[in-house]
């Protein structure tokens, strides 16, 4: 779940593909059409996002009416998520939660090339034009940009690339033994 289409792909995408080629049942929840974006429309947004899940393989994804720009936590926004969630009633929701050093770190090593392939699949958003110059990277240099944090993250690991996660709550370990550090 996300604010706007292609958050998902470039935060957690490897992961949203790896946990479907290992059996999951994935989806994306968009919470804007992304009316606002300086490049591209909603509609063209739509179809990228389309082309960017199947890529990814996810078995739905949805969007939501928030205005663009307004993501806020009000009641009518609360509403329309616990809505999605009640209906595809999920074992794992990942949220954006940018600049913290994670708790986990997912390997997607052999994901990485499909993860890019998503992000490219908004040929609008990410092709080389002079509106919005100076908030887009060129298209040159997404790979790049993509490779060094997917890299980073993955060192931390001990892996080529990586998707890092935080998670706020404890979690309950029967077995030291299956816990996948021995810094303990």
């Amino acid at each position: 779940m996300a604010a706007h289409r292609d958050d998902v792909e470039q935060t957690c995408g490897g992961t949203l593909l790896k946990m479907a080629r290992q059996g999951a049942c994935t989806g994306i929840l968009d919470l804007t059409q992304g009316e606002l974006g300086t490049r591209g429309s909603a509609e063209s947004r739509a179809r990228e996002a389309g082309e960017a899940a199947r890529i990814l393989q996810v078995a739905w994804r949805e969007v939501l009416d928030i205005p663009d720009g307004r993501v806020e936590n009000t009641y009518p926004n609360r509403v329309k998520i616990a809505r999605v969630i009640r209906e595809q009633r999920p074992r794992v929701v990942i949220l954006p939660y940018y600049h913290v050093r994670p708790t986990f770190v997912v390997d997607i090593t052999a994901e990485f090339e499909a993860k890019l392939e998503s992000i490219y699949a908004y040929k609008e958003q990410f092709s080389d034009q002079p509106e919005g110059s100076k908030d887009f990277p060129a298209h040159a240099e997404i790979r790049e940009r993509v490779a060094s944090m997917a890299h980073s993250y993955g060192m931390l690991v001990g892996v080529k690339y990586g998707e890092p996660f935080f998670q706020k709550e404890v979690g309950l370990v029967d077995d030291l033994r299956l816990v996948p550090v021995q810094s303990i």
